[in-house]
Order: C-alpha cells, then sequence, then structure tokens
C-alpha cells in the first residue's frame, strides 16, 4: 500500500507556510476548484447572459464584465460603441481607475455611460493610501465619470503589507471611503491586488471590505495558489464579492481565450473583468460567456496537462516529486519562481515576438525582490538538486526538474 505521501511532506508544508507560500500546494496538490466550492446550484440569466450576486452586496452582476484599462488606447467614439453594445448584449459591471491614463479612461466611459449610467454598476478605483489625497482623487473621479456616485470604489492595486497598513490607517484612505460612503458617493468598498494573495487575505481579515478583486488564470493558478486555495474560500465563507480580472494572463493565454474564460467562469466569483477594446473582442468573448458550461474535472485536468501555454515548464504544484532523497522542497521553489517572473522566464527556444510579450508580462506584479528574500530563506543547497533526478520520472508534466532547480537558482541569485 502506498505510504501516506501528505503526512511525510509535512516539514515541506510547514516551510511554505512559514514563507507564506501555499501550504497546500506544497503538501498534496492543489484542489480543484468544485472540490473548494461545489457546483452552483441554479443560474439567473439576463439576455442569454449569466448573473451572479456580488457577495452580501447584493448587487446582481454580468458574469463577464468591461474593464476600461484597454480604452486608453482607442479614441472617445469606439468606446462609447463598445460600452453600448456591451450593454445591448445584455451586461452590466463596468469598470475602470483614475490611474488608466491620468483619468483618460474614466472621462471615455463617463462619456459612453450618458443616458446609460443608471443600467451599469459602475466601479473605479483610487491608488492613494492616504486620507486627503484618496478623497480629491474621488472628486475627480466622479467629475470624469459624469455622475455623482461610484458603485464599487476599490483601494486599487494593494501589493504590500506596508501599503495595506497606510491605506487602513487613522488618516489612511479607508476612511476616506467611509466618509463617502456615508455622503452617499460611494455605495460599497473593495479592494484590489495582484500576484501573491497573502496581502489581499490580510485586508479582508482586518477590514469588512465588500469586494475583493484579483487575478485569477489557469496559469496563475500554479504560480500563486493561493489565490484559488485560500483567498477564494474565505471571501466565500464571508460572503465578500469577488471580482475577477486576467483571465487570459495578461495576454498570454492568447491562444486560448475560450478555455480560458470558461475556466474562470467555474470559479465562484461574481464576474470575470475583460479588457474587450474592440467590438471583435466583445463578441467574441460574450460569445463564450453566453454559451458558457462548466468544465468538467476531466476537461479542467486535460487542460492543466496540455495547454501550449503550461508546456513542459510550468510546475503544476502535484506534489508528486516529493518526498526526494536530500528534502529539496521542488514545489515551494517554483511557486517562488511564480512570484518572480509568473514562471513566463523559461528554458524554451521562442521566437522573438514570444519572447518580447513574456518579458513585457512577466514582471508585471514586481514581486521580485519578495520572491528573493523568501528563497534566501528556504537557504538551499544547490549541491543537492542534482539528486531530483530519481523523482523526474514521478512528474506527470514531464518537467526537466533539475534543469529547472538549476535555472531557477540562477534566477534569483543573479
Amino acid at each position: 500500500m502506498e505510504p501516506n505521501i501528505c503526512m511525510s511532506r509535512r516539514q515541506f508544508v510547514g516551510t511554505a507556510a512559514a514563507l507564506g507560500l501555499s501550504a497546500v500546494a506544497a503538501g498534496c496538490g492543489l484542489k480543484l476548484p468544485f472540490e473548494l466550492f461545489g457546483r452552483p446550484s441554479s443560474v439567473k440569466k439576463v439576455n442569454g447572459l449569466e448573473y451572479r450576486t456580488l457577495g452580501k452586496t447584493g448587487l446582481e452582476v454580468a458574469l463577464l464584465g468591461l474593464g476600461g484599462f484597454h480604452f486608453i488606447e482607442r479614441d472617445a467614439a469606439l468606446t462609447k460603441q463598445i460600452v453600448s453594445r456591451y450593454i445591448e448584449l445584455g451586461g452590466n459591471y463596468v469598470e475602470t481607475a483614475y490611474s488608466y491614463g491620468n483619468g483618460d479612461s474614466e472621462i471615455k466611459v463617463g462619456a459612453a455611460l450618458q443616458g446609460l449610467r443608471d443600467k451599469v454598476v459602475l466601479a473605479t478605483k483610487v491608488g492613494a493610501r492616504d486620507k486627503a489625497g484618496a478623497a480629491k482623487l474621488l472628486e475627480t473621479s466622479l467629475a470624469n465619470l459624469k455622475t455623482d456616485h461610484i458603485d464599487i470604489w476599490f483601494m486599487h492595486a494593494v501589493q504590500s503589507p506596508q501599503e495595506l497598513d497606510q491605506l487602513l490607517a487613522d488618516d489612511g484612505a479607508i476612511m476616506a471611503a467611509e466618509e463617502a460612503r456615508a455622503a452617499g458617493k460611494v455605495r460599497f468598498i473593495g479592494i484590489s491586488g495582484h500576484g501573491w494573495a497573502d496581502v489581499l487575505l490580510d485586508g479582508l481579515k482586518r477590514y469588512p471590505f465588500d469586494v475583493v478583486m484579483h487575478n485569477f488564470n489557469y496559469l496563475d493558478r500554479f504560480n500563486f495558489p493561493s489565490s484559488e486555495q485560500e483567498l477564494l474560500p474565505y471571501a466565500v465563507e464571508h460572503e465578500i464579492g469577488i471580482v475577477g480580472m486576467k483571465a487570459v494572463g495578461d495576454g498570454l493565454l492568447y491562444r486560448s481565450p475560450e478555455p480560458a474564460l470558461r475556466y474562470t467562469f467555474g470559479l465562484p466569483l461574481s464576474t470575470m473583468v475583460a479588457g474587450m477594446n474592440t467590438l471583435e473582442f466583445l463578441d467574441g468573448d460574450m460569445a463564450v460567456a453566453k454559451n458558457y458550461q462548466p468544465m468538467s474535472a476531466a476537461e479542467q485536468e486535460r487542460l492543466f496537462a496540455d495547454a501550449p501555454e503550461l508546456g513542459n515548464y510550468v510546475c503544476r504544484q502535484c506534489g508528486k516529486c516529493l518526498p526526494n532523497e536530500r528534502n529539496v522542497p521542488i514545489p515551494t521553489i517554483f511557486q517562488l519562481e511564480g512570484m518572480l517572473d509568473r514562471q513566463m522566464i523559461d528554458i524554451t527556444n521562442r521566437d522573438a515576438a514570444e519572447t518580447n510579450l513574456r518579458y513585457q508580462l512577466a514582471y508585471w506584479f514586481a514581486l521580485g525582490d519578495v520572491a528573493k528574500e523568501r528563497y534566501a530563506a528556504l537557504a538551499v543547497n544547490k549541491d543537492d538538486f542534482a539528486s531530483c533526478a530519481a523523482v523526474e520520472p514521478n512528474c506527470p508534466y514531464k518537467l526537466p526538474i533539475v534543469r529547472k532547480l538549476e535555472y531557477v537558482d540562477a534566477k534569483m541569485t543573479a
């Protein structure tokens, strides 16, 4: 009989937890979404598009949300066409941020929503961490959007514990949000972040945010396992509204838009925001949303095995390389590589366009310093890597474990 592998990996789980990594991933493999959250029992549709309740807010939002970042690349006329078409097709969640072009996206969205404001849940974001700065930017956002209130105001891109402390302080941005809510200028308060989910999870435990927004896709599932395995369960349990973003991995999953969207729709998100900056993208993504059927467990496993973006390089955190002779914490090391560069900078020869795309996206979340600090804290001995050749045949995804370990060490110590 096979021994209890999870118990024999206890030391690796403990090491991962001490570093703020996903203990589940480092121990016994990641659970599939349906194992964590079950299947939805009923579906409400509007114009053929699924609607879900946004946590305790009670807001009903479309499964596919419209993001405003890429409107900075389009003129006001096309932005209006896209917004109008989105609403016509049944969508009702529109989101932007002041930081998208220093108000440019907000101004275009505001103009596009004239006469349509009451048909959407409107969200924008603020990057200021202090009360005075946030309050000033809110007034600018309201003017840009030509509205007297924001439905969801996100504390935007909270990436570090220091930023979280600042915005939750007595003179922090959260006080501006509370005063704005009391004045009727903001209905609900949210928090957003990219990459590792530990700061967001801490934020949800320290303050009763109404909504949380984070990146979810079948690549970052393996780079940032705590997003699905820890953040989502906490938000579901506490009825915090969940907004997803980056379903196609900032563009890296461009070859797989349909499975990328289908995968994220199967998570307990209320809406998945997509940056649809052409009518063609809008119609295509909306078609996927309207024809959405949940992936089976077998379909998800096939996606993880066969997705071209994962290949035989991205670690799927299955844990089958544990235990090994020298107790090298292989999954933990590869999690840290995910934090460093999302495992996008690999050892595969690619054409110039693909290589350039990967370098543009790899460091988007700016977590390299944290990754290197945590790798140093592991105190691994790279002389032990060669012994891991013995467990390479155990990897279902044919990863060159020894070569990858050596490559990660070179990146972490550069």
